[in-house]
């Protein structure tokens, strides 16, 4: 069976893994840790707890029968003193690490009360934020607050604010992979910050996978308004994040993405991006904000089938329609 690690946070990654749980492939997710605002936020400071949301996303997505168990499981309280905001995925999470005294325990548990296909790692068990500085040389700290700020500014460089050790069990994972996907995801507080971690972007680039990108099917408010396929690819390498391929929404729904403020994400013509350029049709056409998690499952396992058959001539700057 096949090794697949999927690495980023939020929602992105929990449709992709929703769709491939559904194929006979060894799943692993690894999952920022920067999380701080809403029901993580607040059980990061009133328990000292690392955040809990986007590993929530991820087992409830991995859960093998989507029950009223994972609906319940991702319930969030509408109102009630202390209550309000969170979800009980969040609060078992919480309650199991306090019981086993450790958070990948903890994460172990609750994952086998869900009967999940493979297994969610955070990307490092130490607490951590992130820095953002905008366009104005301001420095931002906290991912929410980044996405705010970034609604009229925006991002020159994001960092965290501290050194910390990746999950060795991360690390393991991604060695072991045969194939390796980065995204789909918030570009600055999703994707890249996996990648500031120094081991993970250096065991990264080591693997030996094939890696792909998955490239959103638009921008995004806050951080990547106005970004093209190519801006995207750029500042992952800024950060020392290179891959084989790229793959891209191929179906644009650009009337139906609202306010002018997001834009749908396509390849410019002609242009060369010195990685694979793949391009099918993956959009959610009810919200084509985001991905069709079963649409683009399909095409991640056509392309785990066909990895081994790419040339260097793939990167010549054609766009392979799959």
């Amino acid at each position: 069976m096949k090794k697949v690690v999927v690495i980023g946070g939020g929602s992105g990654l929990a449709t992709l893994l929703r769709g491939l749980r559904d194929y006979p492939i060894d799943i692993t997710a690894i999952v920022t840790m920067t999380d701080n605002g809403a029901s993580s936020g607040r059980l990061r400071k009133d328990f000292n707890l690392l955040p809990p949301g986007d590993i929530r996303k991820c087992i409830a997505a991995l859960s093998e029968n989507e029950t009223s168990l994972t609906e319940l499981f991702q319930y969030r309280f509408k109102s009630g003193l202390g209550l309000g905001g969170h979800s009980l995925g969040n609060l078992l999470i919480t309650a199991m690490k306090d019981i086993t005294g450790n958070f990948e325990l903890g994460i172990e548990e609750v994952s086998k009360l869900l009967n999940i296909k493979g297994r969610v790692l955070p990307a490092t068990l130490e607490d951590v934020d992130l820095i953002a500085r905008f366009d104005d040389d301001k420095e931002i700290l906290g991912e929410s607050q980044i996405t705010k700020y970034g609604y009229g500014h925006k991002i020159s460089s994001i960092s965290l604010t501290k050194k910390t050790m990746t999950n060795p069990r991360a690390l393991a994972a991604v060695m072991e992979a045969d194939m390796l996907i980065v995204g789909p995801g918030s570009l600055y507080t999703s994707i890249i910050p996996n990648f500031l971690q120094k081991k993970m972007s250096e065991t990264f680039k080591a693997a030996d996978a094939f890696k792909l990108y998955i490239c959103n099917t638009s921008t995004e408010r806050g951080e990547t308004m106005g970004f093209s396929v190519s801006k995207h690819v750029s500042e992952l390498k800024k950060y020392s994040v290179q891959t084989d391929a790229v793959l891209v929404n191929s179906r644009i729904l650009g009337q139906q993405l609202g306010d002018g403020f997001v834009t749908p994400v396509g390849f410019e013509s002609g242009e060369s991006l010195g990685i694979i350029q793949l391009a099918a049709d993956v959009v959610d056409t009810d919200n084509p904000l985001f991905h069709d998690s079963a649409k683009l499952a399909a095409v991640v396992w056509k392309i785990l089938a066909r990895r081994t058959k790419f040339t260097k001539s793939d990167i010549s700057g054609k766009i392979i329609e799959l």
